[in-house]
């Protein structure tokens, strides 16, 4: 059906949510036109969000259910009624056989608040399963550790976008914006503009990092032993804010001792920054009045990533940059609902809110909410790749909602066996992904601009996309699979298919908790261009800046917590010479499974490649364009070369949003951070191999 009317709403992609407007299109469907009243962007938009309504079309999109067909072992279409019973008895079956942790769930870190906490329900009383989890564990988990170990809330960024400009100075750690985010590029443009300055840590020199006053490029994987190091210097020279780690922080003794074990010297010889860069560092973020500190994917994606985060943060807490105007440490959060996505029941050990699973009152107050016993809740689960590999041995049944891990999960030829090893797998998708292409039942959903529902930004403003265009018919909203599903598997009631309706309930059963949106509703969301939480009640204004009078802790004070380098989970050797690093690229997304299907992306980023340092690429035998094998210990991916001088020599980079011969993750390793349960995505040892012919 034709959109009618211009309607205001939400990109679809990263945690951004840039504000765009959406008009009728001729010949149907709808056009991107500017949205400058939204703040964040101020009509800004990068060529993923121009060219999100081409995924809208049925030439790229499913329309139907489809089911495979035992006779000729592929997927062909089906009735929707053929399909959910399908789902269902797939489900039933698997339970009865192994139990309810025999049936496992995975979510996605795009789904609005309301489908991530219906999954969540799902999962937790329709199946009674604790093996829950979702692909947000994949993007800023290190990050949500450590800022609730030392802070005791995790919210992206606690303080607005708008607040960068005004600070002092920004170190920016393991992100290139200019190509994840492209629209907040200008907060660092006009940083600079108002005499602040801008230090960009990563391997590589990117488009983000020729804005810097200052490049510093450490080797992949020792991004904690630089954090030690600047606080070390910052200890040396008598730069420590000593009221500030006196009147409002706890630790401090351990945290400086385990920095003083971190000498220039020796830091230089870990990371490959020089000592003179280092003290540069130090000296452009303690004389200026204020700063702050933004972590990415670069340092969060490590075996090691919650302690790398946590010395970051010593290093604000030590110089009084946090809890402060314009000063603080930040996560730039990378989905488009990555921050909501977890708060609210889809990850294996919370509840909504952002209560913990393992908390009889969180228990308590979500059971009352959904009017069952709290001993009926199952306890925390897997982590996410626990999970995956889990597959086909202990847990034999899985739906999946809005993940394609085959592209995106490390180790992902081992991951895609798995899929394959189940007793049974379905999944609801937009498009069919690689990993819908596994599926024994394949589900048809709506997306963003065919449905209205709340994402939460990194910022922690809590936003409402409106639907402006009805779907193809064949074609239902995750909320209506839920809603089906339940029925069939005996649940008549709570689950209801109004996003509406089922927001008002997240309401109630976040209220008190952490992450507490009592006071929001879509109301107040339309007229106030989201709101950000804690919003406790109807009256509060919403909390844009956390943390100036009091951190989230029992007694009001930031914690320290002393860290320590210690090596990468596989370092490189005389058979794995080489440092492989990921990330992506600015005209694709995440794992590409829609924006793989947009002509003009496709025109700017065509495919993978492997970019090396031009005397890496002299010694494996290689020039512009040629095919280039990348083997690590899981396996072999081949891509064009690259050569540009803007990479470390001992380091490669891929992006990975391709599967098939270029798949990235091919190579990846799953090593866990043990407290955030993150894979090591950003450093493996890897040898290259010239592949031409």
């Amino acid at each position: 059906m034709l959109a009618t009317a211009t309607t205001s709403t939400h990109c679809p992609y990263c945690a951004l949510q840039c504000g765009m407007n959406l008009r009728p299109a001729e010949g149907g469907g709808v056009d991107v036109v500017e949205r400058t009243d939204f703040p964040v962007n101020r009509g800004a938009l990068c060529g993923k969000g121009r060219t999100a309504p081409a995924v809208l079309s049925s030439r790229v999109r499913l329309t139907g259910p489809l089911i495979r067909r035992h006779a000729t072992g592929g997927l062909e279409p089906a009735t929707w009624e053929e399909a959910l019973r399908a789902v269902a008895d797939g489900l039933r079956r698997t339970r009865a056989a192994h139990g309810p942790d025999g049936v496992g769930v995975f979510g996605g870190g795009g789904l609005t608040n309301e489908k991530a906490y219906t999954l969540g329900k799902f999962a937790r009383l329709v199946l009674g399963t604790s093996q829950i989890d979702y692909n947000g564990r994949f993007c800023m988990s290190s990050a949500a550790a450590a800022h609730t170990r030392a802070f005791g809330l995790d919210r992206g960024l606690p303080f607005p976008l708008e607040d960068l400009p005004r600070t002092g100075c920004v170190i920016l750690v393991g992100s290139n914006l200019a190509e994840t985010m492209p629209p907040a590029l200008r907060y660092l443009t006009e940083l600079r503009e108002n005499g602040g300055r801008l230090v960009v840590v990563d391997p590589r020199r990117t488009r983000t990092a020729e804005q810097a006053d200052l490049h510093l490029a450490p080797r992949p994987g020792t991004d904690l032993a630089l954090a030690l190091g600047l606080l070390h210097l910052v200890v040396a020279e008598g730069r420590v804010d000593e009221e500030f780690v006196e009147s409002r922080t706890t630790g401090w003794a351990g945290a400086r001792a385990a920095a003083m074990s971190h000498w220039p010297a020796l830091v230089e010889r870990i990371t490959g920054v020089p000592v003179p860069q280092l003290r540069e560092a130090v000296a452009m973020f303690c004389d200026a009045p204020s700063g702050m500190v933004l972590t990415a994917r670069g340092p969060e994606q490590q075996s090691k990533g919650t302690d790398t985060v946590g010395a970051w943060i010593n290093l604000c807490l030590a110089t009084g940059r946090a809890g402060r105007p314009l000063s603080g440490y930040g996560c730039l959060t990378g989905q488009g609902n990555g921050q909501g996505g977890r708060e609210h029941g889809q990850k294996a050990d919370q509840l909504p809110g952002y209560r913990k699973l393992d908390d009889p009152a969180a228990r308590a107050h979500v059971a009352g909410v959904w009017g069952v016993d709290p001993d009926t809740l199952p306890g925390p689960g897997r982590s996410a790749y626990e999970l995956l590999d889990a597959l086909g041995r202990d847990v034999r049944a899985l739906l999946l909602m809005g993940s394609n891990p085959v592209v995106s999960a490390p180790r992902a030829a081992h991951v895609e066996e798995r899929l394959r090893s189940l007793d049974f797998l379905a999944v609801a998708d937009v498009v069919l992904s690689e990993t819908a292409a596994l599926a024994d039942v394949v589900l048809p959903v709506t997306q963003w601009a065919e449905e209205t529902g709340t994402t939460t930004s990194l910022e922690g403003r809590v936003l409402l996309r409106r639907r402006a265009i009805s779907p193809p018919e064949g074609v239902r909203s995750d909320l209506e699979v839920l809603h089906g599903l339940a029925g069939l598997l005996g649940w008549e009631k709570g689950f209801p298919t109004d996003p509406e309706e089922v927001f008002d309930e997240l309401r109630r059963a976040s209220a008190g908790g952490i992450a507490d949106y009592a006071g929001i509703s879509y109301r107040r969301i339309i007229e106030e261009d989201g709101v950000f939480w804690p919003c406790p009640d109807p009256g509060h204004p919403g909390t844009p800046r956390l943390f100036l009078d009091r951190f989230a802790t029992p007694d009001g004070r930031a914690r320290f917590v002393p860290v320590t380098h210690r090596a990468s989970a596989e370092e490189t050797d005389e058979e794995y010479p080489v440092v492989l690093t990921t990330g992506r690229v600015v005209s694709q997304y995440q794992s590409g499974a829609q924006t793989r299907r947009v002509e003009e992306l496709n025109a700017a980023a065509p495919g993978p490649f492997v970019e090396l340092h031009p005397r890496l690429a002299e010694r494996v035998g290689v020039a512009e364009g040629d095919p280039v094998a990348v083997v690590s210990r899981r396996g072999r991916a081949v891509a064009p070369a690259r050569i540009t001088t803007a990479i470390r020599p001992d380091t490669v980079f891929m992006p990975f949003h391709w599967p098939g011969e270029g798949r990235a993750n091919t190579l990846t390793n799953p090593a866990l951070d043990p407290t955030s349960k993150m894979p090591e995505f950003k450093v493996c040892a890897v040898r290259l191999e010239a592949a031409g012919g």
